[in-house]
């Protein structure tokens, strides 16, 4: 119908094979469209009532008719996109797509269609014309992408919502382990990668996630349903078209696969003829999500008068009317005991898809979508009492108008669109409930509504509802039973986390709630009297003085303080012998310094661990084995200069004198003490229970609050070791009489050993004795240190004082 404006209309009014039953072949036949869906009438149908009300309407759009294109798509994608480029272009032949598209628009918006894919094809095609395309009933959460379809819009909410209600409903009945099966399609794909996703956030495992589609394959539909029947899920979501779970339940009726708890979408939940063609009573009970029952005045007695569809298309009308009525205009002799057509039937008297005024919701998001344009066109026009007609028409203005468009239907629904071109969220929960006569029954128990708060979104009447094979009680699906209190879950190797085996508590220890994941130490004194008997008092364990281990570590850790003191006891009395001097004293007396540190700080790990103790521990000894480390590294340097200072005239020592040398100690060492300083504001060591280590004893710990920072400790520590081996290595060939480079290089030798070796055995030793390796560890390495460095000197300087002189220390090369 012409008009001072057009909007075009795409309707697959046909399917895109010659029978329906055989959309499932292998090799489907080519293309013919000849079997109607009489759905895409009713929806060609509303769209003519909105556009009639629209120009019977004296407020909207005054003085402009709108008129219609409409074209049959065949179900076909490829003439969708021709069909929608003859909309653009004003072609009235659909096949004429020769010329070229430049001209004007033709349609100034285009109508459809109802399914994802077709819908973004002809998005992307017509995209960049800008020309808007408003869907009734495409899904996809793709479509929402701006930067690919730009034009398109949609009055049906985005299964970026549905399925993650979906997922909730499923998680809400406690369904942790569900199958699912997905049209193998832009629809199915996408919409099942968002519930997968949703599903594993809220702890919900997908036991199996097939696609099928109407023409697969007998091999492939037979392999689907082998899986359905060997899985232990009672639950199965389908993400299926109307179209491709017709097909599947005629194949699930063939293999007798009853018995499971159905999930739906909008897509078929709803859907009379799927319900019809459920002869043994698969899908009962089935619960899903359907876009809110609707109401429009007017429209059910419009859709009832043909009258403007036979306007349109007299072949399309004629091929619909004899289709409605099983009747031939023409009968021909090989058509038999064929009525022929008067033209005069009453439609009022037919029961069939076309009469059925189930989904009034789809029809009103046409309706919906047609007054979108007009009140988008009535804003462009700056109509008042009058249009203004001489106003050009630029599809990119009116594709901004119609997205910026907010206005209430004369039935008081609210249209508007978001930023991505959808409308609000909002889904009623419906379940299939068979009645005595047979039919179907779909019933609204709940309501979903995705702007609310996350825990107001989902409201359910269980009591009203009806599960698989009429039964009154929740299906249970999960992979496993829940675990009682008194064990813990173990997940099994292999499978996905919702399956794993109970496992009881070992004696002492008790899980007190469902599902636990760990046992904990039974608390005595807060359990009834009768599971007493079932705790057993651990021991507490830590390393102590009194035992053993404890007491030897304690005498090794003061007798090396002793030591330590007899030896600086020793250089301070023969402070002014050359040997002592020419060593660097003073560096030589703080490094016994920091080594009887070394020594004393083993025995903060002794004993119950505390809050100070904890934080004592790690701290005092990294601190002070780097004032160690920086004493021998600036000995190690001092020899170095002293002796590869080779080139006369060049006096190196005046860059490393002694200030220097006591700024490079306390340098190296500030840094250790603001590592230390931000481990213990960030996450500092902490006592803690450990109750897994050993079954009858709870270990007493130091936890480490951060790894990080103790790693840092230690690391810090190794640099300044390998930094000192290095330089004692390269000084190791230096005259005899005035190295000691040999023997710090030795004793670098064993600290590294001592602490690469600590590292294995630190991580894998239990409870109390990971404290005594590394209590053993610092021991070792101060030992080492102390042995090497120092000992060979007080030997010279008690046993062989002859050694001991200015002219010894020169040597012969003096």
């Amino acid at each position: 119908m012409d008009g001072d404006i057009l909007l075009g209309g795409l309707f697959s009014f046909h399917t895109s094979w010659k029978e329906r039953e055989n959309t499932y072949m292998e090799k489907p036949p080519p293309l013919q469209c000849t079997s109607l869906n009489f759905r895409e009438f009713q929806l060609a149908q509303a769209m003519l009532f909105a556009i009639e009300e629209i120009n019977n309407r004296s407020e909207l759009l005054p003085g402009i008719s709108l008129g219609y294109r409409i074209y049959d798509s065949c179900g076909s994608i490829a003439r969708s996109i021709k069909g929608a480029l003859a909309l653009v272009n004003g072609n009235k032949n659909v096949s004429d797509t020769s010329k070229a598209c430049t001209k004007p628009a033709n349609v100034q918006a285009i109508m459809g269609e109802a399914s994802s894919s077709p819908s973004m094809a002809i998005a992307t095609v017509i995209g960049p014309f800008h020309i808007p395309l408003i869907s009734h009933f495409a899904t996809c959460a793709c479509l929402s992408d701006k930067s690919k379809y730009p034009s398109f819009l949609r009055t049906i909410p985005s299964d970026y919502y549905q399925s993650r209600a979906l997922a909730h409903l499923v998680k809400h009945f406690g369904w942790t382990w569900v199958g699912a099966i997905r049209s193998n399609e832009d629809y199915g794909n996408n919409g099942m990668g968002i519930f997968t996703e949703t599903a594993q956030q809220l702890g919900i495992c997908v036991e199996y996630s097939m696609t099928f589609f109407r023409t697969d394959s007998s091999d492939k539909i037979q392999r689907l349903i082998e899986v359905i029947k060997g899985s232990t899920s009672r639950v199965v979501l389908g993400f299926l078209s109307h179209m491709d779970m017709d097909v599947l339940i005629q194949h699930l009726s063939n293999y007798n696969v009853t018995g499971y708890q159905w999930v739906g979408t909008e897509a078929w939940i709803f859907d009379s003829q799927t319900a019809s063609r459920d002869k043994n009573h698969i899908l009962d009970g089935a619960i899903g999500l359907y876009i809110p029952k609707a109401h429009v005045s007017g429209l059910r007695e419009f859709m009832f008068d043909v009258r403007p569809l036979n306007s349109s298309n007299t072949d399309l009308f004629t091929e619909f009317w004899e289709g409605l009525f099983s009747c031939k205009f023409k009968p021909s002799e090989s058509a038999g005991m064929q009525k022929e057509c008067t033209g005069h039937e009453d439609l009022t008297g037919v029961e069939n898809i076309f009469t059925d005024m189930s989904h009034m919701s789809i029809f009103n998001n046409m309706y919906k979508g047609v007054y979108a344009v007009a009140h988008a066109l009535h804003t462009v026009l700056s109509c008042n009492r009058t249009c203004d007609i001489n106003t050009k028409l630029d599809p990119l203005t009116i594709l901004r108008h119609i997205k910026n468009i907010h206005f209430k239907t004369k039935e008081g629904d609210e249209v508007y669109f978001n930023e991505n071109g959808d409308p609000a969220a909002k889904y009623e929960i419906i379940n299939w409930q068979r009645k005595e006569n047979g039919i179907v029954d779909f019933v609204t128990v709940g309501l979903y509504d995705a702007s609310l708060a996350p825990d107001k979104q989902m409201n359910l009447q269980n009591e009203s509802l009806v599960w698989a094979q009429n039964s009154k009680e929740v299906p249970v699906s999960v992979c496993n039973e829940r675990c009682p209190p008194g064990t813990r879950k173990v997940l099994q190797k292999g499978k996905p986390v919702c399956c794993y085996d109970c496992i009881k508590c070992a004696e002492g220890e008790i899980s007190n709630s469902t599902d636990s994941v760990s046992c904990v130490r039974c608390p005595l004194e807060s359990w009834p009297n009768q599971k007493r008997d079932a705790c057993v008092k651990k021991e507490a364990v830590f390393l102590s003085y009194e035992e053993m281990m404890g007491a030897l570590l304690t005498a090794a850790s003061l007798f090396g303080t002793c030591m330590t003191s007899v030896v600086a006891y020793i250089f301070v009395t023969y402070r002014n012998t050359p040997l002592v001097r020419a060593n660097n004293s003073e560096l030589s007396f703080l490094l016994l310094f920091s080594l009887k540190l070394c020594f004393l700080c083993s025995l903060t790990f002794i004993g119950q661990p505390s809050d100070w103790s904890c934080m004592l521990r790690h701290t005092s000894f990294g601190i002070a084995f780097v004032l160690c480390i920086s004493c021998v590294l600036g000995k190690t340097i001092v020899v170095l200069m002293a002796f590869k200072a080779t080139l006369p005239g060049r006096n190196v020592m005046k860059w490393f004198g002694p200030v220097q040398q006591r700024l490079s100690v306390l340098g190296f060492t500030v840094v250790q003490v603001i590592i230390c300083i931000l481990w213990l504001i960030i996450s500092p060591p902490f006592p803690s229970k450990n109750f897994e280590e050993f079954k009858d004893k709870i270990s007493l710990e130091c936890s480490l609050g951060s790894s990080v920072g103790f790693w840092a400790v230690l690391g810090y520590i190794g640099f300044l070791a390998t930094l000192c081996f290095i330089c004692a290595f390269l000084a190791r060939k230096l005259p005899d009489n005035f190295n000691e480079a040999k023997f710090i290089t030795f004793s670098m030798l064993i600290f590294c050993a001592v602490w690469i070796t600590f590292i294995p055995a630190y991580v894998s030793s239990p409870g109390k004795f990971s404290v005594a390796v590394e209590i053993f560890a610092i021991l070792a390495s101060t030992f080492g240190l102390l042995i090497c460095i120092f000992i060979p000197k007080c030997y010279v300087i008690l046993m062989k004082p002859e050694k001991n002189t200015k002219k010894s220390m020169m040597g012969k090369g003096a």
